[in-house]
């Protein structure tokens, strides 16, 4: 059962097309890529699921609910968190206020209560610095609560917005290229670490990568964007060998001799 649908979802900016009447849906607890060149319209397509962007046509259903016209905070709030292709946590804040802000959109009291402190906003903060640190432990980052985030090393930052996201406690999980910057060893990691947050949490998963042993080592179904449009969606297996895919990343030469040697793959 899709818990995610997007139906001829297009943006414009002016008279360029970046996303192209878009269809796209994801079930619960799938972990799913969404693949294609540079400039395929595939961060835009986050921007639009989140709020960031508004849609000129199209429609997008988040369990059963309209995501069309909502502001990024309301998203959050149905379950729908995000990270970011070039880290963005709060570079002055420690690693713990920076899951705190994330903790925001579950927090039930209001700022009168904890301007004047009263007893339910005390025991809120207390439980949520508790799941805070439950969450650096999670990540990985125990003991680095109190360091400025910009402080962290690249790999603990990746790891410190991931924490943020799941503060949140979403149904669906939107990473855009988690593994950028990475070497080997680091995207081996967070491959697994994606795979025991869907295990661990139940979490539906929709990523954006463009290394591709990330993606097919990890993924269930592939979707494959090229200049806003679709191009295909299948398995890791199928997409490997579709001539569409491969003409996108490597040229019309590559896809004519994949029909020659059907032994290549993008991988």
């Amino acid at each position: 059962m899709a818990i995610l649908t997007a139906k001829e979802v297009t943006k414009r900016f002016g008279g360029l097309v970046a996303v192209n009447k878009y269809d796209f849906e994801i079930g619960a607890e799938e972990i799913v890529s969404i693949i294609g060149p540079n400039g395929a319209g595939k961060t835009t397509f986050f921007n639009c699921l989140t709020g960031f962007y508004q849609a000129n046509e199209g429609d997008m259903l988040f369990l059963g609910q309209r995501l069309n016209g909502r502001t990024p905070d309301q998203i959050t709030r149905m379950g729908i968190a995000r990270t970011y292709q070039n880290i963005r946590v709060f570079p002055a804040m420690t690693a713990i206020e920076n899951i705190l802000v994330g903790e925001d959109p579950r927090l039930k009291t209001s700022w009168i209560e904890a301007v004047i402190k009263t007893k339910r906003y005390t025991k809120e903060e207390e439980e949520a610095v508790a799941e805070a640190n439950r969450l650096l432990e999670y990540v990985g980052l125990t003991g680095m609560g109190d360091q400025l985030s910009h402080n962290l090393p690249y790999g603990a930052q990746r790891r410190l917005e991931l924490a943020r996201a799941l503060a949140s406690q979403p149904t669906l999980l939107l990473l855009d290229e988690p593994t950028a910057g990475m070497n080997p060893h680091e995207s081996a990691e967070m491959m697994h670490f994606i795979k025991k947050l869907r295990d661990d949490l139940g979490i539906t998963i929709l990523l954006i990568e463009h290394d591709m042993r990330v993606v097919m080592g990890i993924s269930e179904r592939i979707s494959v964007l090229d200049f806003g449009s679709k191009i295909c969606e299948g398995t890791p297996a199928e997409i490997q060998c579709n001539p569409n895919v491969i003409e996108a990343y490597l040229g019309r030469g590559a896809a004519t001799g994949l029909s020659e040697t059907p032994e290549k793959t993008v991988a």
